[in-house]
């Protein structure tokens, strides 16, 4: 059957959903992390600039890679740039940090997954609960919407009432666009995809500290939950580390499915600093979660430490290679979001609606694209004379003839060429996914 397009009707239900969790006390509650984001502007002429001067040697990158001069700032972006691959990396240096600052305009951000999800989520008019890792009241003003609430003393409070006066949690973000033309040892070359780099001079999100607070609060009030984010740990690199924080994990989600079996609890992965850390996460969390997230890119890379090659132009070699990681991982379902499409691919979501949480997504993400901010309802609604993607038109149609062991929902996106921002697209995407979630 031809895609039927049922946007617009999906985003007539949201003043409903958000009068349900209102009149409820039911939350959508994110964790764990939240960061204030240095964005560069973006200069073509200026960055080709610092290639001249620095890249003395070929690009090449790969994860664990960290940046301590800008050598290797110019042999590990221009590689992600010829590739159009969005990643991150550990700047060790002060000195790089300051270069960058002094050779490119900035404006603040808010950065995490949590922290962005629940940013995207208010802005729609959702009451949200978050935990986060960078308190200060920067990032808790950029956060701060009716209905946004933290935990602070056994109890939920609104978010400027956890303000901590603490300097803020430092992530500079580089945005790059398509098409522009990078130059390298004397050629040219045309950057294929807009993407972003995230660049870390962070030690908190080495080990991701979590409130005990929050994990006693939910404990105790699991009924209240509808949905449950779990995201953040990309940047712990120490496999004791994530150890200890998985211990911690298991115990919370145990004591939470006793009282609430029925919660969607949705693992959002990311590009990892430690393949094998990532690896551990989603191993370990997979019997408690119901839903893992995933880019087009992540997928590739994490099938291909294992020998599998992931043709993403192919929906049956991505459908495969989904497949390849639920059963490796004991993963029940797998959300992979791209520019052109969403998709749902596992077991059955009883009373679930994923065609709604993956049309909302690309909705919202699309509308962050096109005009630079969270959307609200009504913003949403002007996305909606973006066409659909050819693209995802055409895996829709193709997945539509394919006999698959799981369940396959496959959403076209609301396609735009030229992106006017490019941070924070996958952690609003994932916001929008949560609307499908009572």
């Amino acid at each position: 059957m031809a895609y039927q397009d049922r946007y617009e009707a999906y985003l007539g239900q949201i003043p409903e959903d958000i009068a349900y969790c209102k009149s409820t006390g039911r939350s959508h509650v994110f964790g764990y992390t939240s960061n204030y984001d240095v964005v560069l502007k973006w200069d073509i002429d200026g960055y080709n600039r610092i290639l001249q001067e620095f890249l003395k040697e070929e690009p090449r990158a790969q994860a664990g890679d960290t940046i301590d001069t800008m050598e290797d700032f110019a042999r590990i972006s221009s590689y992600c740039l010829m590739k159009g691959i969005g990643a991150n990396f550990d700047i060790t240096s002060l000195e790089v940090c300051n270069y960058l600052q002094e050779h490119f305009r900035s404006e603040p951000a808010l950065g995490g997954t949590c922290a962005q999800g629940v940013a995207a989520l208010a802005a729609m008019g959702f009451p949200m609960a978050a935990q986060l890792t960078d308190k200060c009241r920067e990032v808790c003003e950029m956060m701060d919407a009716p209905g946004v609430q933290v935990v602070k003393g056994g109890r939920l409070v609104p978010i400027m009432e956890g303000a901590s006066q603490e300097a803020p949690v430092y992530h500079m973000i580089l945005q790059f666009s398509k098409d522009d033309r990078i130059r390298i040892h004397g050629k040219e070359y045309a950057v294929p995809l807009s993407n972003r780099l995230i660049l870390f001079y962070d030690r908190i999100h080495k080990t991701v500290p979590i409130d005990a607070d929050f994990f006693d609060y939910w404990d105790a009030h699991a009924e209240d939950i509808s949905s449950y984010l779990v995201s953040g740990f990309d940047a712990v690199i120490d496999t004791a580390v994530m150890e200890n924080r998985l211990d911690q994990l298991s115990r919370h989600f145990e004591n939470m499915r006793r009282k609430n079996p029925d919660f969607i609890a949705y693992l959002e992965g990311a590009y990892y600093m430690n393949p094998q850390v990532k690896e551990m996460l989603f191993k370990r969390m997979a019997p408690y979660v119901n839903i893992v997230g995933t880019n087009e890119e992540e997928l590739v890379a994490q099938n291909e430490g294992y020998g599998l090659e992931t043709d993403i132009t192919d929906i049956e070699s991505v459908i495969r290679g989904i497949e390849a990681l639920m059963s490796r991982c004991g993963i029940r379902g797998v959300v992979l979001h791209t520019k052109d499409y969403s998709l749902y691919y596992g077991e059955k979501l009883q009373g679930i609606d994923m065609e709604k949480g993956l049309t909302m997504g690309n909705l919202m993400s699309g509308t962050r694209a096109r005009i630079g901010k969270y959307g609200t309802v009504e913003e949403c609604r002007e996305t909606l004379n973006l066409g659909l993607s050819p693209v995802g038109l055409a895996f829709h149609e193709r997945l539509e003839s394919l006999e698959t062991s799981g369940q396959a929902v496959l959403v076209p996106s609301r396609y735009l060429e030229h992106p006017k921002y490019t941070i924070g697209l996958g952690d609003t995407f994932v916001a929008g996914v949560h609307t499908c979630f009572r």
